[in-house]
């Protein structure tokens, strides 16, 4: 039997739990949220849908699954400068969350922003190998890439690394045309802010990450064993990288990240990635578990 964990079930947790259920990833669904209406709500409306799964709420449950998603948390909302800043907001909601997996024996996805630094603190805090630790948020800062160059005619396979945040790094230079620095910049800047608009409209980002966060269960599950995926992942030695969770490109499997691909990076990209690992590597030192 195969069992899924969301843990957080408002609009992308939800979302995911229902996707998951309508493709038939998973035997068990076991959704916990803090919001016990909400909770309720949501079994039951994933009850309704008719498919075949069993949804369970007993949080005893979540420790035995196979994949856990991490979803809990304050979400970014408009008057959020940058997702970074939410971190002091969801620690204790880590905190909290964590007493329901001792002893996990399965793969973490972290959605809850700021997802680098939850994803490394979750990684700690429940001393799971970093291999099991999951980031989610380069498959959906890529999608939001591709659609920019393509509306710009530039072909090739969109990927961003990086933070999932301020600190983004598009990869120019596997694209089929090249890019000058001062386009690369302002394409950077569209990303930086590419949310929002979203955020505005409708309350929240939902189609888009739950989606793609279904796309890395697969991968997990086996279903997609040969993509590369870009995902933060706990570095140990990997592009120089120690002591923190970045994104970067990776092949995902049933016992998590299997492997952390390294590419040759223009100076460009490599210089903003050597950033992007300073601003994190300085919060993850400073986390205490």
């Amino acid at each position: 039997m195969t069992s899924l964990a969301v843990i957080g079930t408002g609009r992308v947790g939800g979302e995911v739990a229902f996707l998951s259920a309508a493709l038939g990833l998973f035997d068990e669904i076991v959704v916990c949220d803090a919001v016990k209406p909400l909770e309720r709500a949501q079994v039951l409306d994933l009850s309704h849908a008719a498919y075949d799964v069993t949804v369970e709420t007993d949080p005893l449950l979540m420790r035995d699954a196979d994949v856990c998603v991490f979803a809990a948390g304050r979400p970014r909302s408009p008057d959020t400068k940058t997702r970074a800043d939410l971190l002091s907001a969801n620690i204790p909601v880590l905190d909290d969350c964590c007493r329901h997996l001792p002893s996990f024996g399965g793969v973490l996805i972290t959605i809850t922003n700021p997802m680098d630094m939850n994803n490394y603190y979750l990684h700690r805090c429940l001393d799971l190998e970093p291999s099991r630790c999951i980031g989610f948020g380069g498959q959906l800062d890529s999608a939001r890439f591709g659609c920019r160059i393509a509306a710009e005619g530039i072909g090739g396979t969109a990927t961003v690394l990086g933070e999932h945040g301020e600190h983004q790094v598009p990869v120019f230079s596997r694209l089929d045309t090249p890019v000058p620095e001062g386009q690369r910049e302002e394409i950077l800047r569209f990303l930086q802010g590419a949310s929002m608009e979203v955020i505005r409209g409708k309350g929240g980002t939902v189609f888009g990450p739950a989606a793609h966060v279904v796309r890395l269960i697969e991968a997990v599950l086996g279903r997609r064993s040969s993509e590369v995926i870009p995902c933060s992942c706990i570095v140990d030695g990997e592009y120089g990288y120690s002591g923190l969770s970045i994104g970067l490109p990776a092949m995902i499997g049933k016992e998590g990240i299997t492997r952390i691909v390294e590419w040759d990076l223009d100076a460009w990209e490599r210089r903003k990635l050597d950033e992007a690992a300073m601003f994190l590597q300085e919060i993850c030192r400073d986390l205490d578990v």
